[in-house]
Formats: structure tokens, sequence, C-alpha cells
């Protein structure tokens, strides 16, 4: 078990999602920086889509009863364990009674805590996400709440010596310190009125009404900085800008939409839909981010800024590939980690 001390501002338990649902109104959901589970995941020998803790800046506290492995992926929390400083993006030893602290996130929206075997809550239609607006999955379709006690699985059948909770602790490197997260654009434009100093730069694709906005309000999508405003949540980031006016004022009848869809409502100000947004909408659609640029989006922190950079879809599955390249990386790093635990007698005797 782990037992939730303090359950933080919005702390859900999240995996990749539920596929194959959404022909019936269901929500993918998940985790919003999927990147970043992914990586949590291999870090404590789990498999990619094991159901781990999505904090929401923080702070948080955890205990664990029994020794384990955990790691923090994400952003930079501060975090201690006992008191100690530890780092995220590293695969850390913990030993029974030892309590985690995650302060508020110093830089990024989002953290990830996964722990070796997996948070092991009752999955629902395949998948142990919480759906906030559906209150199903996660613990009770709800947030964490303090004194909750999450049950965790046994570790998976593939997990090496090397992640046992006597092994040494090890790292990789996150991915803002990788090339392929560069995002190369012209040089810059205007600010938002807000004066904000930095706007994280999202690449889009056009999206199918893109032709029912004019001129100047395509040339304002591209060139302004949005500001995401603190009426957004898990479902999508709304942002404030300047007004996209729609040359076809009629409405459409409601069709699909994905996460990364970019709608525009009748005030003309961006709706970007995230991992929990609804199967369909009738607003038009500007534009899509790209997959491989949602996890950055999910760490863009409420009042902060993004910009949007035109791509093409080569340009996006070559994006794609990338961030599966890391991810093989990283595999790499773990299978070199574990030769090297196999061959310490200390650990090969357990």
């Amino acid at each position: 078990m782990i037992d939730v001390i303090r359950a933080g501002l919005l702390t859900t338990v999240q995996d990749l999602g539920r596929h194959g649902y959404r022909h019936l109104g269901v929500a993918m959901g998940g985790a919003l920086d999927r990147l970043s589970l992914e990586v949590g995941n291999r870090l404590v020998g789990n498999r990619p889509d094991a159901a781990c803790l999505e904090i929401t800046f923080g702070p948080t506290v955890l205990r664990f009863p029994r020794a384990t492995r955990i790691a923090i992926t994400g952003t930079e929390f501060g975090a201690t364990l006992d008191g100690k400083p530890v780092y995220s993006w590293w695969s850390l030893p913990v030993q029974a009674g030892q309590e985690l602290t995650l302060q508020a996130a110093k830089r990024g929206m989002r953290g990830y805590v996964c722990v070796a075997g997996g948070i092991d809550v009752l999955p629902m239609l395949g998948s142990r996400s919480t759906d906030l607006a559906g209150q199903f999955g996660g613990l009770g379709g709800r947030a964490l709440r303090d004194g909750d006690r999450l049950p965790v699985g046994a570790p998976a059948p593939h997990a090496g010596r090397g992640f046992s909770p006597q092994a040494p602790e090890f790292g990789v490197k996150a991915p803002a310190w990788c090339k392929f997260v560069l995002v190369h654009e012209p040089l810059r434009r205007g600010r938002h009125p807000s004066g904000v100093a930095w706007a994280a730069p999202i690449r889009v694709l056009q999206g199918s009404e893109y032709d029912h906005f004019p001129a100047d309000a395509q040339e304002a999508f591209w060139s302004n900085e949005w500001l995401v405003t603190p009426n957004s949540n898990r479902m999508g980031y709304r942002l404030a800008g300047t007004e996209l006016k729609r040359t076809h004022k009629t409405d459409l009848l409601s069709h699909a939409v994905l996460p990364g869809t970019i709608q525009v409502p009748p005030n003309g100000q961006p709706i970007v839909l995230l991992s929990d947004a609804q199967t369909t909408g009738g607003y038009p659609k500007i534009g899509a981010v790209i997959q491989a640029d949602l996890w950055k989006l999910a760490q863009v922190r409420l009042n902060g800024a993004i910009r949007f950079i035109p791509t093409t879809p080569q340009e996006a599955r070559q994006a794609l590939l990338e961030e599966r390249a890391y991810l093989r990386q990283i595999d790499a790093a773990i299978t070199m980690h574990e030769e090297r635990c196999a061959r310490q007698p200390a650990l090969a005797a357990l």
C-alpha cells in the first residue's frame, strides 16, 4: 500500500488511458504528460502503461509501508525522502516506512510518481485512469484525499535485480535536455499583453475549418502568444488573446474531436482539448496540436503562455519518431544498468 499523508491540489491515478470506447462517448483520459509516465514506468521496471500518480503542482506527501522502488518524472518538485533530497528522472530505492515529500512544483505543472508494480486499483474499461467528469476509474472516480491508501501491484515478471529496493539508484536524461524537443521557428514577434517573458512553442497542424477564418485571424493565431487561463482543467486549456473572428457564422454539426484539437467558440478565444475532453463538439477546428507536443502543453502552468508553430504532417511524424528513439535509448541504458547489477555478487545472491 501507499499512504497518502497529504494529497495536494489535484492528485489522481492515471495510466495511458482508455482506448476503443470513444464511439460510446467515453473519453480517452490517462496521463496528460504521457512521455513522463512512460519514462517513469521504465525506471521502476513496470510496463509502460502501468498506473501511477499524476500530481498537479503539489505539495504532496506519501508514505511507503513496504520497501519498494519509485521514480519521479515530469516537473521538478524539490522532493525529499525522509528529509534527504531526491531528484526527478531517477530510479530510487525506498525502504519500509520512508516518506516522500514533494514541495510545490518549481517549474512546469505536472509530475508523476511511479512505483514498482504500479498502482493496483480496479481497472474499468481496460484502464485504471481516473475519469473525473465521469466519476469512475482510479480511486472511486475522484482525486485523492488526505488519508487515502492505495494498493500496489506485484513487480512485473520481467523486472530484474536492478529494480529491487537493494539495487543502487540510477537516472536518465530528462526530455527537456534532449535535442529532439527543440522547435525551429521564425524569429518572434509580439508578446501577450500580460507581459509574460516566455511562451512554450507548440507545433500545430491546420484544422479542417482553418479556412473558415479570415487571413487576419489566421495571422493572429500564429503570430500572437496565448495565455492559459485559470478556467482550464484536464478537459482542456482555455486560452486568452486576440479574438479570432470567423467568416462562416453557421454552427457546425456535432463531430468527432480528439486530444490536441484546437476549437474556437463564438467568443473567439481558442480551447485546446486535453485527455479528459469530450468525444464530440460543434465548434470549428482551427488546428490540432501534434501528438509529440501534447506532453509539453501539459506542463504549461495556468497563466503561462504558449505560441503555435505551423508544422506539416511529415514533420509531425518525424517528431514522434524522435520521441520513440529517445525511449529506446532509455531502454538500452536500463539494460546496461541491469547487466551491471547482475555482475555484482551482493545483488546476485538475492
